[in-house]
C-alpha cells in the first residue's frame, strides 16, 4: 500500500517543486482613461499658477514584480486636447506659440530604466514634445492590486518637472508672463490584459 501512495507522492512534489522554480510572468496593463488624468500647472507673472489638463492620452505599462528591471511604462498625449477651461488660451496654446499641434501633433514618453524604490518604482526615460527629446526621471507611486469588475487592476500616481525652454514650447516673447517650469500630475489606472 505504502509503494501504491509514494508514485503520486512524488509527482505532487516534482510538480509542487517545479511551479516554485518556475518565474512569475510579467504583468502588461492597459490605462483606464475614466480612472486616469494628466494635469499640469505654470506661473502666470509669479502671482499664481494656471492649470490645466489633456483629455485624450493613453498609457500602457508592464509590471514585474520579481524584476524590475523588466518593468515599463509608456504615455502617448494628444496635445490638442490641451484644455485650462479658456477656449481663447487654449487655442493659443494649440497655436505654433506653444505647443504647435499640427506639426506635432504628440507629446510622449517612453521608459528607459526602472528601480524599485520604497511604495513603487523609480522611472527614468525619453520625453518627447514641440519636437525635442530630453531624458526625465520621477518616481511612480503606488502599485496596489485590486480584483475590481472582473479584472485584475493596478495604479500609479507621479509628480514630475519640466522646463518649457528645454522643449521649445513658448516664445521669448512670454518668458515674463509664463514661468519656465511646469509641473506636471499623473494618475493611472489600469486593467491587466
Amino acid at each position: 500500500m505504502h509503494k501504491r501512495l509514494l508514485g503520486p507522492v512524488v509527482a505532487c512534489l516534482f510538480f509542487a517543486v517545479f511551479a516554485a522554480a518556475v518565474p512569475a510572468r510579467a504583468d502588461n496593463y492597459v490605462v483606464d482613461p475614466i480612472h486616469s488624468s494628466v494635469y499640469f500647472k505654470i506661473s502666470h507673472f509669479g502671482l499664481t499658477h494656471v492649470f490645466g489638463r489633456f483629455n485624450e492620452f493613453s498609457v500602457s505599462f508592464t509590471i514585474d514584480p520579481d524584476d524590475p528591471g523588466k518593468c515599463s511604462f509608456a504615455l502617448t498625449i494628444k496635445a490638442e486636447t490641451v484644455d485650462t477651461n479658456n477656449s481663447k488660451r487654449d487655442g493659443h496654446l494649440r497655436s505654433p506659440d506653444f505647443f504647435n499641434v499640427k506639426q506635432f501633433p504628440a507629446i510622449a514618453f517612453k521608459s528607459t530604466g526602472v528601480k524599485a524604490i520604497k511604495d513603487g518604482y523609480e522611472v527614468t526615460g525619453d520625453l518627447t514634445t514641440h519636437g525635442a527629446t530630453k531624458p526625465v526621471k520621477f518616481e511612480v507611486l503606488g502599485g496596489r492590486k485590486a480584483q475590481v469588475m472582473g479584472g485584475v487592476r493596478t495604479g500609479f500616481t507621479t509628480e514630475l518637472s519640466v522646463k518649457r525652454s528645454d522643449f521649445g514650447v513658448g516664445t521669448e516673447q512670454f518668458a515674463n508672463a509664463l514661468g519656465d517650469e511646469v509641473r506636471i500630475a499623473i494618475g493611472f489606472e489600469g486593467t491587466k490584459k
